[in-house]
């Protein structure tokens, strides 16, 4: 028996592989990973401790050793063959398997404006110790992108006080992925501390003394970083035939194309049920996906279902999101003493959430309201204004129902 193979050691692809072995599954597990360390998690890069990047490690290499997790590190997949059931890796070396995971990821989206190598990515542990290094005090950080990513960059440098110009294409900073009413309190937070916004227009040019932007302004710079979002990892996928689209598509049981092969992860597109695929770039995710994926691999027929969730910390603010809130959807604020929490009810029925406050202080409040959404709880608007009506007593007269 071949046993499995997992292309990929992020979270999503080590984590599978764990919960591999939790699924019971005694056959081989081999984790391939492209980077020269053990795996690690991405989030805690941009929080840098005294100059120095933290390399917060996902597991020991005794644990890897514990579980019988064969970790290749510093390897990659060059070439898949589906129909053979083999992968050739970077040093020519082929691994044959009776199923595989593609947990790939994503890559940073690159600039193609003239001087764009000159910009540094926001990605991997050697591209945060790159910025850190480069970034000192009395000089000045140019991010281009305005999302999540840039944004979050900016208020550790900020926090260290460096001088920082953001770049965004858009009219206004966080327009993707953050509910308006939030974006905006967050971009003024940001122009508090002293961030510079250069809105509504893209980058002509990049050189050694800063960014031209299109409207012939200069913004100047010692450092350019490019945060303008990334791309689902599918090259080795679409080379081997399997099907593609924004991202490797698969059915909701993640598999892909080809029945023996799965997707989990940035890389993943999932058929929802209503038709279509969406693919999901959250750590929450990352792991959710790669247990179903394990435990479908393992022998067991389970589709993927979850509340979209991902949180962002920028200052002493705590924002969390969970659902997929759209402008369609009818808006309930609740003010509370360390924050705002914004529920959206489609057709009065609980489909989203978002929270802004003081470091972790919602978090409660998002986790009861995951519950509702996930009970199908359709809560009197009024009542889910009021802060003094406790979200457990919607709870339990969604499950009394």
């Amino acid at each position: 028996m071949d046993g499995i193979v997992i292309i990929g050691a992020g979270e999503c692809g080590t984590r599978a592989a764990f919960a591999l072995r939790e699924a019971e599954y005694s056959g081989p597990v081999t984790l391939v990973g492209a980077e020269p360390h053990l795996p690690y998690e991405r989030p805690p890069l941009s929080k840098s401790m005294s100059g120095v990047v933290q390399m917060k490690l996902i597991c020991a290499s005794e644990a890897l050793e514990a579980a019988g997790i064969d970790y290749l590190q510093g390897l990659s997949a060059s070439k898949l063959n589906a129909e053979a059931g083999s992968v050739i890796l970077s040093d020519g070396r082929v691994l044959k398997y009776e199923k595989l995971l593609l947990a790939t990821g994503a890559r940073p989206r690159r600039l193609t404006c003239p001087g764009a190598e000159l910009a540094l990515d926001f990605r991997t542990y050697a591209d945060a110790e790159a910025i850190f290094s480069h970034a000192a005090k009395g000089r000045h950080v140019a991010i281009i992108g305005g999302g999540l990513i840039g944004m979050e960059l900016a208020s550790v440098l900020r926090g260290k006080n460096i001088s920082v110009s953001v770049i965004e294409a858009a009219p206004r900073p966080l327009g993707r992925a953050v509910p308006a009413r939030l974006a905006e309190k967050l971009y003024a937070r940001h122009m508090a501390e002293g961030v510079g916004f250069h809105l509504d227009r893209g980058v002509v040019a990049i050189s050694h003394d800063g960014v031209t932007l299109t409207d012939g302004s200069i913004v100047p710079a010692d450092l350019v970083v490019s945060a303008i979002g990334v791309l689902p990892e599918v090259a080795l996928a679409e080379a081997a035939g399997l099907a593609t689209g924004n991202g490797i598509l698969t059915d909701m049981y993640l598999r892909t194309s080809t029945p023996n092969i799965f997707a989990a992860g940035d890389c993943a597109a999932v058929m929802q049920p209503g038709g279509g695929h969406i693919r999901y770039e959250a750590w929450r995710n990352a792991r959710t996906q790669a247990e179903t994926a394990a435990r479908n691999m393992a022998g067991a027929a389970e589709a993927f279902a979850a509340i979209p969730w991902f949180w962002s910390d920028q200052y002493d603010l705590g924002l969390q999101v969970a659902g997929l809130p759209q402008p369609a959807h009818q808006s309930v604020l609740r003010s509370l003493m360390t924050g705002e929490l914004e529920f959206y009810l489609d057709d009065g029925r609980l489909v989203a959430v978002a929270g802004l406050g003081v470091g972790n202080s919602l978090a409660k409040d998002i986790k009861l309201a995951e519950m509702l959404i996930a009970a199908g709880a359709s809560p009197d608007p009024v009542a889910l204004a009021d802060p003094g009506t406790n979200l457990k007593t919607f709870l339990k007269n969604a499950r009394a129902a």
